[in-house]
C-alpha cells in the first residue's frame, strides 16, 4: 500500500531552543514513543512578546528549557492545539510563572459519547483538567507584538483539535492532525475519522507553504504530502472494505490481513485506527453489523 513520503530525519536537541524559520523556535521534550516519535515539539513564537503553543506534559526539564528560552521576553498567549497529556499540562505550571492566558479550541470530549459497555482506551491520554481562558473559535485571530495567530478547527485526532496560522507568513502550525513522520492517530471515540478526513480536506484547500507538526520536522511540501496523506486514508479504506467483502469478520483479522509488515506491538493502535473507518463505513452505509461498531463486533457488507 502506497503511503507519503514520510521524513525521519529529525534531530531533537533537548534542552535548546532551535529557531525553525524567522520568529519562531521550537524546544522538544524527551518523551519519545510510538506516538510521539523524538517527543513533543513546543514552538515559541515572536521575539520580544511571544505565544507558545503545545507547552508539552509535566515534565521538569522542559519547563526548565522553556524558561530558560524565554528569559527576558513577555509570555502573552499560551496555545493548545488539543488536550492529549503530551501537549497541554505544562500549560498550568507556565502560566502561573508568566501570568499569560490560555487558548484552545476548548475542554477534553469524545466525538462521541461512549456506547453501553464501552471504555475510553485512550482515556489516561486525555487532560481532563485544561479549559482556555480563551475558548478560540474557527477564524478567530490572537495577536502579539509583531504576530498573529488564527484559529484553524481540524477536528479528528481529537474533537477539540485545532491548528493555527501564523498570518501573514504562510504557515501553520498542525499539531497531530498532520505530522511528516507518520499518519495521525484517529481512535473513537476521542478521535472520528469522518471529522478526520473533512479537515484534512479543508487543509488542502488552504495551500499552506509549510506546515510546523506537534512531533518531528516540518512538513516542507504541504501540498504533496497532504494529497498522499489522504490517498493512503482513502486506500485504508477500501483494504477494510476488500477484508470484509473477502468474508473477514473482526477487526482482529483485518488487521493481521493490512499490517502484516508492521509492529505487532501497533496492533493495538491499528484496531483502533480500523474501527474509525469502519465507523465512518457504517455510517455510509457500506458495512453493515448486528450492532454498534466496536471492536468484537462482527462485520459484513451491506448488500
Amino acid at each position: 500500500m502506497d503511503s507519503p513520503a514520510f521524513d525521519l530525519a529529525f534531530e531533537p536537541a533537548y534542552g535548546q531552543a532551535v529557531p525553525v524559520v524567522s520568529g519562531v523556535e521550537r524546544v522538544t521534550v524527551n518523551n519519545p514513543g510510538p506516538f510521539t516519535f523524538f517527543g513533543t515539539n513546543s514552538y515559541i513564537v515572536g521575539s520580544a512578546s511571544v505565544a507558545v503553543i503545545d507547552p508539552g506534559p509535566e515534565d521538569e526539564a522542559h519547563y526548565q528549557a522553556l524558561m530558560a528560552a524565554l528569559a527576558g521576553r513577555v509570555v502573552t498567549h499560551i496555545v493548545v492545539s488539543h488536550t492529549h497529556r503530551d501537549h497541554s499540562p505544562l500549560s498550568r505550571r507556565l502560566q502561573a510563572a508568566t501570568g499569560a492566558v490560555t487558548v484552545g479550541q476548548g475542554p477534553h470530549r469524545p466525538a462521541r459519547p461512549l456506547r453501553d459497555g464501552e471504555i475510553n482506551p485512550f482515556s489516561e491520554s486525555s487532560d481532563l483538567s485544561f479549559v482556555p481562558d480563551i475558548a478560540i473559535g474557527d477564524g478567530e485571530t490572537i495577536s502579539g507584538n509583531g504576530w498573529a495567530l488564527t484559529a484553524v478547527l481540524t477536528p479528528g485526532h481529537t474533537a477539540n483539535h485545532a491548528a493555527f496560522a501564523l498570518d501573514g507568513r504562510d504557515i501553520l502550525f498542525s499539531g497531530d492532525h498532520v505530522m511528516a513522520w507518520s499518519t495521525s492517530i484517529v481512535a473513537p471515540p476521542d478521535g472520528s475519522m469522518a471529522d478526520y478526513m473533512t479537515s484534512l480536506d479543508r487543509l488542502i484547500e488552504r495551500q499552506d507553504g509549510l506546515l510546523l507538526p506537534g512531533h518531528g520536522g516540518p512538513v516542507a511540501q504541504p501540498s504533496t504530502f497532504l494529497r498522499a496523506l489522504k490517498a493512503h486514508r482513502l486506500k485504508r479504506e477500501q483494504a477494510v472494505l476488500a477484508r470484509v467483502q473477502a468474508g473477514d469478520r473482526g477487526i482482529g483479522e483485518m488487521v493481521k490481513a493490512i499490517y502484516r509488515d508492521t509492529d505487532p506491538k501497533l496492533h493495538g493502535a491499528a484496531a483502533l485506527s480500523l474501527l474509525a473507518h469502519i465507523e465512518d463505513l457504517m455510517e455510509r452505509g457500506e458495512i453493515a453489523a448486528d450492532g454498534p461498531p466496536s471492536l468484537a463486533a462482527r462485520y459484513r457488507p451491506a448488500s
